[in-house]
């Protein structure tokens, strides 16, 4: 970052979108445009360069965002630093991260499609952490191209607040350019890629409407901003510097999202809307963040961007570099310089900081300091994601970001045990570096399970451990993270008794588990009803430990057990036998017996699945979804082509996008995000149950 850009001219945004929707497209046109590229490269451009943002192999390859990566660029004499975050929901945890750490987004929309189901996703991440947006339709050169309706979405669809900012002209293949409705002119972009801005007044056939839009702008944004609001009523004359404030102010508010649109591919809008980052997203000292003081019972402090405050930095991704270790690091507060020391909130540990690059992508320039506001990296300090960093002086951390369950895993394992030693380092610099991808060792198969986001997350990373680790993996069927629950109450009296030399083991507890509410916040409820000193008060935390230790396990299929409460009300004990031990046991024990009773059964995880198709394939769309055994929510045809929206078990997706390229002529597309946990059928049921008796029976032969 030049250092002598004051931190009013600063904008830290990200790009967030569905797939598809020219997110990379967009990115690679404002670093053309502010100069910080010379040459434009397509993301699955013929030349095979791929775009800038796109540093991976693999990226260039898919033509998908596999990473976000971060840059920077001057427009005019304003700094922004801008994020490119994937768009698949596989890859969700980098449109967190991106946004935990930024002060506003533009949110892309493609001028066909609309709102999708991953822009509901990202918009959801928005709104949780309350991230100023502005909304770009873009791909408005494409057929079926529609402003209005994608507007008229945001409303109905996010709940936003869209004010409509411009007025194309013309849309489709004869989209040539914008009216811009604040200072009421006509841009038009000229030149081989776009690069000369012709400004002219508004033809006369489209003025009448443009007034007409106008007045809708300012009426639109006079229902949320009281100073315009007060102008609008009292019909005094409204300035353009009037009507720009007040659109800055609406907009960092959170109370409307302003909506331009244009096409990044063929270069038309993007100036406008580097125009538009600048002139309504927030600097750094107008977003709130907050940290919480560790000293004072972790009140909450508004951390001030603010340089000469105490030094304040959130560590929000790492990447494993060529040099060691590298940490992104947002600095909320203070400032930074090679050669300082800083101090890890979660370990108290004191780390020097040896060098401090700002990224452009995968390149890296130097820098010797860098201060509130500022997205930089730095090289050679160990931490894991979510750190805060202080420079000693305060004891404050950050709020960690919100990490998504995962819903599928896969059993791994290197082809050549000679690459055991590379095996484990890449699955240890993955967990690291990324907090949805997770491994663990079941200790009754032996077999390292990863765990993941979906198909295409475990793949990636498959794939990056025989590129960057030369480590070949094979892996298992994907496993479903199935869950068990009880579907009435059932009661337990169980009696734990052992006589051995020396002192026994005794104890007794008696009561009952029943389902939770199904809006049950947590998953696990241990309620002590106990009187009259039954169980001594001293054992009641060691029953609570039993419970806790057999809902790891359910069962039917070994699979933990959600949606329970456990109730003691009885039991006893005996002054010499009784121990920590007996009435853990007791509690194990006791809980089996009244997990019999209670009718249990198995629970899968349920996808929210939207395909997408040509309408002469919607026959086959749907047929395909009821074959797995999905329930459609809702179809929609809309410019020649049907969505669907279905809620389908995880199990049955396995394969599924090659089916539905098969079935579409490769048109298709879907998405897939975790909806929530229902029964499984009885017949599904019977061949899990009577699956994991074999898997028993074999393990228990293998150790005779």
């Amino acid at each position: 970052m030049a250092s002598n850009v004051p931190i009013e001219k600063i904008r830290n945004i990200g790009i967030s979108a569905h797939i598809d929707s020219g997110k990379t497209t967009l990115s690679e046109r404002i670093l053309f445009y502010t100069g910080k590229i010379h040459e434009i490269h397509e993301v699955r451009g013929k030349d095979g360069v791929g775009a800038v943002m796109d540093s991976m192999d693999l990226e260039r390859e898919k033509g998908i965002t596999i990473q976000s990566a971060a840059t920077y660029a001057m427009w005019g004499d304003f700094n922004i630093n801008l994020i490119d975050t994937p768009g698949h929901v596989d890859f969700t945890i980098e449109v967190e991260r991106a946004l935990r750490v930024l002060d506003g987004a533009i949110l892309v929309l493609c001028s066909v499609s609309g709102v999708q189901s991953q822009s509901i996703t990202v918009d959801r991440q928005m709104k949780r952490y309350r991230v100023p947006r502005i909304a770009f339709i873009n791909k408005m050169d494409r057929a079926g191209a529609n402003y209005d309706r994608v507007a008229a979405q945001l409303k109905e669809k996010l709940h936003h607040h869209p004010v409509k900012l411009q007025m194309p002209i013309g849309a489709e293949d004869r989209f040539h350019g914008l009216v811009d409705l604040i200072k009421m002119k006509a841009f038009y972009f000229d030149g081989e890629s776009g690069e000369t801005v012709r400004e002219e007044e508004i033809p006369a056939d489209l003025l009448e409407e443009a007034k007409e839009r106008r007045q809708e702008m300012i009426d639109g944004v006079a229902n949320v901003d009281d100073v315009l609001g007060e102008l609008f009523l009292s019909d005094a004359p409204i300035s353009e510097e009037q009507l720009v404030a007040a659109i800055r102010r609406a907009t960092i508010g959170l109370k409307m999202t302003p909506v331009m649109c244009g096409s990044a591919y063929k270069n038309k809008g993007v100036q406008l809307l580097l125009n538009a980052i600048c002139g309504f997203l927030p600097n750094p000292k107008e977003a709130t963040n907050e940290a919480l003081d560790q000293k004072n019972n972790e009140a909450k402090v508004i951390l001030e961007s603010d340089p000469s405050k105490p030094f304040v930095g959130l560590a929000f991704k790492l990447e494993d570099g060529r040099y060691g270790q590298l940490t992104y690091m947002r600095i909320y507060q203070g400032k930074v310089s090679k050669g300082d020391f800083i101090v890890n909130q979660s370990n108290q540990k004191k780390v020097k900081v040896p060098r401090i690059v700002r990224m452009h992508s995968s390149q890296m320039n130097d820098v010797n300091e860098a201060s509130a506001g500022d997205i930089v990296a730095l090289f050679g300090i160990e931490c894991a994601s979510g750190d805060t960093f202080t420079d000693g002086g305060v004891n404050y951390t950050m709020t960690s970001m919100h990490v998504p369950d995962a819903v599928i895993s896969l059993a791994v394992a290197p082809k050549d045990r000679g690459a055991l030693a590379n095996f484990s380092k890449a699955l240890n610099r993955f967990t690291k570096e990324d907090p949805t991808f997770r491994v663990h060792r079941d200790e009754e198969s032996g077999q390292t399970i990863i765990r993941g986001m979906g198909e295409l997350h475990l793949e990636i990373y498959i794939e990056r451990m025989k590129r960057e680790y030369n480590c070949e993996v094979q892996a298992g069927k994907p496993q479903v993270a199935y869950r068990e629950t009880i579907s009435q109450k059932g009661e337990f009296f169980y009696t734990h008794k052992k006589q051995t030399g020396g002192s026994g083991q005794f104890a007794r507890v008696c009561g009952y588990v029943e389902p939770l509410p199904a809006d049950a916040v947590q998953q696990y409820e241990f309620v002590d009803d106990i009187v009259g000193g039954s169980i001594p008060r001293e054992f009641i935390p060691a029953c609570d430990k039993g419970f806790q230790e057999a809902v790891k396990k359910g069962s039917l299929i070994g699979f933990p057990v959600v949606g329970i409460r456990v109730v003691i009300n009885d039991g006893a004990f005996h002054a010499v036998d009784s121990s920590e031990m007996a009435f853990k046991t007791a509690a194990i024990m006791g809980f089996r017996e009244g997990y019999a009773a209670a009718k249990p059964i198995i629970l899968e995880p349920m996808m929210k699945v939207e395909v997408s198709a040509p309408e002469d394939f919607q026959g086959s769309v749907v047929g395909q979804l009821n074959q797995r055994r999905g329930t459609i929510l809702s179809t929609e045809t809309d410019q020649g082509y049907v969505t669907a929206v279905a809620e389908v078990p995880l199990n049955t997706m396995f394969g599924y996008s090659t089916d539905l390229r098969s079935a579409t002529q490769g048109k298709g597309e879907f998405t897939m995000e975790f909806a929530k946990y229902t029964p499984v059928p009885r017949n599904e049921s019977e061949a899990l149950m009577a699956a994991y008796k074999e898997k028993l029976a074999a393990e228990a032969a293998a150790r005779k």
